[in-house]
Parts: C-alpha cells; structure tokens; sequence
C-alpha cells in the first residue's frame, strides 16, 4: 500500500520539518478550546456543572466534521486547507482576547471558541489527510509516536506554559482576566507566523493535486460515496464500537482533572494554584508523555499494531488508578502529584498510539482522508457524549466517586480490543 513516488527520498528528509509542526499546530488550537478554556472558566468563577457541560458541546464540530470532510476531499489540496485553517484560527484567537473584558465574557468567548472549533476540525481532516499522502505506510507507522508525540506536547504546552503565564500575569497585574488575554495574544500571533512557516515549508505530494473543476452532480455523489463506502467496510460495527469506547475513561477524566487540582482541599480538591498545575504538567507531564509517545510509535513500528493493542490499552486504564490515590490520599507533598501525573501521562502517551493506528488502519481506501474524518468524528462523539456529565458526577457524588468510576469505565477500553481485527502486518518496517 505504499505510494511510490519520485520524491520520496526528498520528502523523507523534510519529515521531520513539518510532521512536528503540522501537528503541534494541530493540537493547540484543540486544547484552548477543550482545556484552556476549562482552566480559564474555573479561574473566572464558572462552576464544574457549567464548565464541563458547556464546554463538552464544543465537541460538537470535531462529531460532525464528517459531513463536510468529503469536501476538504475532493475540493482544491490539502496544503491549501492546512494554511488557510490555520490564518483563520489566528483571527479567533485574536478575538477571544478581544472579547474577554466585557462583562458578558461566558457566552461571547463560548460562541468564538464554537467557530475556533470549526476551523481546528477542519484543520485536523486536512492535515490527516496531508499526512497520509506524503508519507508511505511504514513512514506513517514510524512517525506516529512523533505525531503523536508533538500533538500532545502542544496541549501540555497548553495546559502547562500558557497557564503560568496566564496566572502570574493575572497575579502580577492585579486583574483575573490579564493572564488570559495576554495567553490569547500570544496564541494569535503564534498561528500567523505557523502559517507563513508551512506556506514555505510543507511539500506538494503529486498526490495532493489540485482537483479539476466539476459539476454540483457529481461533487455530491462522490460525498454520497465516501460515506457508503465507510458503512460498506468489513467490520465497521465493531470499529465504531471500538472508536467509541476506548477512550470511555479518559474523556471524562480529562474534563475533571484541573477543576480537581484547583479545588480547595476541604472541597475534595488538591488545592493547587494555576500555575502549581501549569508546573506539573509543563514539567514532568511533557516528559511523561514524550517517553510515552516515542516508546509507542517505536514498538509498533517494529513489531505492529496487532501485537501491542491489547498492552497498550492496559496502559491507557491502569493510569486512571494515580487519580484514584490522589483523590483518597490528597497529599501535601507536590512530589506525589508530580509522580502520578508522569505515569498518567507517560501510560497515555503509549496507549494512545494503538488509538491513532487503528484510525490509519481503518481509513486505508480510496477516500481514505474522508474516511480518517469519519472515524474522528466517531472518536470525538465518544468523548463529547460522558465528558458532558463528568462535572454533575463530581459535583453530586465526590472527586473519589468519580475516579473511581472512570477505572470502572476502563473495563470497556480493555474489552472492544478483544473485539477488532487487525493485519498482523500493519505498521511493521516492510510492509
């Protein structure tokens, strides 16, 4: 399955010049829509209950990015999407610094990071698709816990460097909304100059060729086809089922670990500041997760896919059990949070690379960016959907209720692994 090409050894060497960024791009712009925002919400004075409900409904366009994927598909390149998406997300961004002064900040910044989502979900089709156009099967195997590796760094970045600055340029300048509108300056300015740096540096796979103009007729069967070609797939019940349910545990723990760590301990909380958890996870979170991305992409590469599913999703669950000590134990000692956010991370860096295989795996066809999508849309529906009630869980029962059921929550990670099947050669060096 591999795409042969003239250009193969050139764009080799160029891989490790805008896999990297592409998808450090691709993820920050997700995680100040999905976890930033959570962070600046608490700080502001939003509740749990508010909070994680509101801000789950901003799943919504990376659910329904499959309605218009097919577009990114068959309309003008990749490349053109990537940078494009990418100038819009400066302007949002630069907005939402606008508007957080005003007194009705909740429901303006709600509606901003709402369109923000939309062109970070069309961003993510186009760059997946780009991905799996300029690089071969094995090389897509290869450079997934590098993917990975810089998608998730971008949110720790998120969640760690921009907090800091956010909370000490509050706390410097006497005003609770500073910090953050200096965090959304930056980011505004960081996506304009991303956009000029991929305008000269991504490459122009033969295969991401501008498409020739054609009639709304056809355009519409060939959207019809991708989607009946997805449904047509061998074992498609059983993928969407596994889409759904392996990342069951994290989606609702993901809305509920700041707003734990930020709450008081007489509330159940660790009791952090925002800049205590922007040290935790800038620090040995972004080693945690590194070490885990790399030793996941590496082992795949090696021995494939089939062969370290079942390992990876035991790594995925068993690292929801730091979240259960921290929750019974509460320690004082900063160490111990430190220590269990790096197993956290490092077990989610390595489960999640078996995740982001599959997806490959499933997508390989004729439309396979639409159909990459597809299976996105479906990933983020399954953390859309429990994310929404993770905060009224917390707040009626307890944080150590909570955690618990997410490592009761684990049992279908494990389980829909039984359930798929997976080419034994997929992802090792020749295939």
């Amino acid at each position: 399955m591999t795409q042969p090409n003239s250009t193969t050894a050139h764009r080799k060497d160029r891989a490790w010049w805008w896999v990297p960024t592409l998808y450090f791009a691709e993820g920050l712009p997700y995680m100040a829509v999905m976890t930033i925002s959570t962070v600046m919400y608490k700080c502001l004075g939003i509740s749990n209950t508010e909070l994680a409900f509101f801000t789950a409904w901003l799943y919504l366009p990376w659910v329904v990015k499959p309605f218009w994927s097919p577009f990114v598909d068959i309309i003008r390149t990749k490349r053109w999407w990537v940078i494009t998406m990418q100038w819009i997300i400066a302007i949002a961004m630069a907005a939402i610094a606008f508007v957080l002064p005003a007194s009705g900040f909740f429901s303006a910044t709600l509606a901003i990071f709402w369109l923000m989502a939309f062109a970070s979900a069309t961003h993510d089709i186009a760059a997946d698709g780009f991905y799996m156009l300029g690089l071969t099967e094995h090389r897509q195997s290869m450079f997934v816990g590098i993917r990975s590796l810089f998608y998730r760094i971008s949110m720790v970045v998120g969640q760690g460097a921009l907090v800091i600055v956010a909370a000490y340029a509050s706390d410097a300048w006497a005003q609770p909304k500073a910090g953050w509108i200096l965090v959304f300056a930056i980011l505004a300015a960081f996506f304009a100059g991303i956009a000029l740096y991929h305008s000269a540096i991504l490459p122009r796979p033969a295969a991401d060729s501008m498409r020739d103009p054609r009639s709304g007729r056809e355009v519409m069967r060939e959207f019809a086809d991708t989607f009946v070609e997805f449904f047509r797939k061998p074992q498609v019940g059983t993928a969407i089922l596994f889409m759904l349910l392996y990342r069951l545990p994290e989606a609702q723990l993901v809305k509920m670990i700041t707003p734990f760590m930020l709450d008081p301990v007489e509330n159940g909380g660790l009791g952090l500041t925002a800049d205590e958890v922007g040290w935790v996870y800038g620090t040995i979170g972004v080693i945690g997760l590194m070490l885990g991305g790399i030793v996941g992409g590496l082992v795949a590469a090696r021995n494939g896919l089939r062969h370290w599913l079942h390992p990876m999703a035991w790594s995925m669950s068993l690292t929801c059990l730091t979240f259960v000590y921290l929750a019974f134990v509460q320690p004082a000692a900063i160490w111990q949070v430190y220590a269990c956010v790096f197993i956290e991370q490092f077990g989610y860096g390595f489960g999640f690379t078996a995740y982001m295989l599959y997806l490959i795996y499933f997508s390989a066809g004729r439309f396979k960016t639409a159909h990459y999508s597809i299976c996105t849309g479906f990933m983020a529906l399954g953390m859309m959907l429990p994310g929404m009630a993770a905060g009224w869980i917390a707040d009626t029962f307890s944080y150590t209720s909570f955690f618990i059921w997410t490592m009761v929550c684990c049992i279908a990670t494990i389980s829909v692994c039984y359930l798929i099947k997976v080419d034994p050669e997929f992802g090792k060096k020749n295939s």
